[in-house]
C-alpha cells in the first residue's frame, strides 16, 4: 500500500509529510497543511517544541540506548507515577504493548483467563483486544448482548462483550461469568468512535460493579491522557482504576508507552508471575520526552489549550444551529468533533447510525483546503499547546464554508 502504517493509506492517494513545525506540516509538494490530527494526542505539545527538543538532545549527548536501569528511566517513572496517581509504573514502546501487558497482568493476577471489552472499543493490536473493535452489525447480534466478533487471524481465547453506558448489560455478564473474568477494560471515554462520552454517574458504577465481583478495571488512556487534562481523564472524571494504560500524549513525539497503578497487582511482574520485557523499555530519548511533557504540560497550559478547544466547539454549534445541520459537536480536553447525528452517540450502534457519506465529504473538504484531520471518518481534532486563537478561527470558517455548501 506505500505506508508504513495501514490507516495511513486513503485513495487515491495519501498526503506524503516532508517536516512539521508547531501546528503545521509541509507535504512533498511544498503545500503548509494545518495539523488538526497532530499524531491522535502524540504531538500535544505541537510539532518540535523546544522543550522536548532541548531536553532530547540532552539525552541523545549521554547515550541512546543502556538497557539497564538509568537515573534518568526512575525520574520519568517517579513523574508519571504522581501525575497520573498511581503506585508503580513499567514503562513499554506503544499503546498496544501497554494494554496488551495491562490484560495480561491482570490475568497473572487473579489467576483467571478470560477478559471483558466494549463493543467498538479500539485498544491496539493484542489479540484478545482486536474483538469487537468495529464489527459488522451482520455479525455482532443483539445490541443489548453482543456476540464477540473475532477478526481472521487472530487467537483471542475467552473475550466477552457489552454495550458502553450499559450497566445492566455489563451486570448480566458478571453475574453469570465473573468467576473467569479477570478484568474490564475500556477507554473511559471512547474516543474511536468521534468522542463518545460516558453517562453520568457510568463509571462510578462500573468501579462498584468491579469491586462488587473481584474483578479488576483497566482504564486505556492511550488516547485521553494528558489529552483529558493535567492527571488525565480518571481524575478528572473522579473514578480511579486499578491499572491505567498511557502513550502517545506522554513523550511529545517519541515512542513511549506504560502501564501502571497499585502495587498489590503490579507486584505480579516483581515476582515473576507475568514477565515484562523490552529492549527499548524506558529507553532515554523516550524517558527524555517524559520529562519535558511534564515540565512543560501544566494545569495552566492544558487549561489554555482547552479554552481554545471550546472557542471552537461553541462556535461552530453556532454554526450548526444557523444552518440547521444535523450534526452536533462533542469535546473532551483539548479533543472536540462534530458527529453527523441529531441525537448523542452513547454507544457503538449509535455511531453506526451516523452519516458516514457526509462525514467523508467534510474531511475530504478540509483536506483539499490545507487543513489536515485523521483519516478516520471516527477520530476527532487537537488542539495542542502550538494551536492559537488563529488555528481556532481556520477550522471554524472551513466548518462554515462546508455549511453553507450543504445548503445551498
Amino acid at each position: 500500500m506505500g505506508v508504513p502504517s495501514s490507516f495511513q493509506h486513503w485513495d487515491p492517494y495519501p498526503i506524503s509529510i516532508v517536516s512539521a513545525q508547531g501546528a503545521y506540516m509541509t507535504d512533498v509538494d511544498g503545500r503548509e497543511l494545518l495539523d488538526l490530527s497532530m499524531g491522535f494526542g502524540a504531538m500535544l505539545a505541537g510539532h518540535l517544541n523546544p522543550e522536548v527538543v532541548k531536553e532530547t538532545k540532552i539525552a541523545l549527548e549521554q547515550g541512546m540506548l543502556f538497557v539497564t536501569p538509568s537515573p534518568i528511566s526512575r525520574d520519568a517513572a517517579e513523574r508519571i507515577c504522581r501525575r497520573f496517581a498511581i503506585d508503580q509504573v513499567r514503562f513499554a514502546n506503544s499503546g498496544t504493548e501497554a494494554t496488551m501487558y495491562a490484560v495480561r497482568l491482570a490475568k497473572a493476577f487473579t489467576g483467571k483467563p478470560a477478559i471483558v471489552k466494549i463493543e467498538g472499543g479500539y485498544h491496539g493490536s493484542y489479540d484478545p483486544l482486536t474483538v469487537s473493535a468495529k464489527p459488522s452489525l451482520d455479525l455482532a447480534g443483539p445490541a443489548e448482548d453482543p456476540h464477540p466478533v473475532v477478526p481472521e487471524g487472530t487467537n483471542p481465547g475467552v473475550v466477552f462483550v457489552v454495550p458502553f453506558n450499559n450497566l445492566d448489560a455489563l451486570e448480566r455478564r458478571f453475574m453469570s461469568d465473573s468467576s473467569s473474568i479477570a478484568c474490564l477494560i475500556l477507554e473511559p471515554v471512547l474516543e474511536n468512535l468521534g468522542i463518545v462520552l460516558p453517562d453520568e454517574g457510568y463509571l462510578a458504577a462500573v468501579r462498584e460493579l468491579c469491586d462488587r465481583y473481584g474483578i479488576l478495571l483497566i482504564f486505556d488512556e492511550v488516547k485521553t491522557g494528558l489529552t483529558a487534562g493535567a492527571g488525565g481523564a480518571a481524575q478528572r472524571i473522579g473514578v480511579k482504576p486499578d491499572l491505567i494504560c498511557l502513550a502517545k500524549s506522554i513523550g511529545g513525539g517519541i515512542p513511549v508507552a506504560a502501564f501502571g497503578g497499585r502495587k498489590e497487582i503490579m507486584d505480579a511482574v516483581a515476582d515473576g508471575r507475568m514477565a515484562h520485557f523490552g529492549t527499548f523499555n524506558g529507553n532515554p530519548l523516550a524517558m527524555a520526552g517524559v520529562r519535558a511533557i511534564d515540565r512543560i504540560c501544566t494545569p495552566e497550559a492544558l487549561g489554555a489549550a482547552e479554552a481554545l478547544n471550546l472557542n471552537a466547539l461553541n462556535r461552530i454549534s453556532t454554526i450548526i444551529d444557523e444552518y440547521e445541520l444535523p450534526a452536533h459537536t462533542v469535546g473532551f480536553g483539548v479533543k472536540g468533533c462534530v458527529t453527523w447525528s441529531e441525537t448523542p452517540v452513547r454507544n457503538y450502534r449509535d455511531y453506526k447510525a451516523t452519516d458516514f457519506g457526509v462525514a467523508e465529504l467534510s474531511w475530504l473538504w478540509s483536506l483539499n483546503r490545507g487543513i489536515i484531520t485523521p483519516p478516520g471518518l471516527d477520530e476527532q481534532w487537537l488542539i495542542s499547546l502550538a494551536h492559537t486563537q488563529k488555528e481556532i478561527d481556520i477550522l471554524v470558517e472551513d466548518f462554515r464554508e462546508i455549511a453553507v455548501a450543504l445548503r445551498s
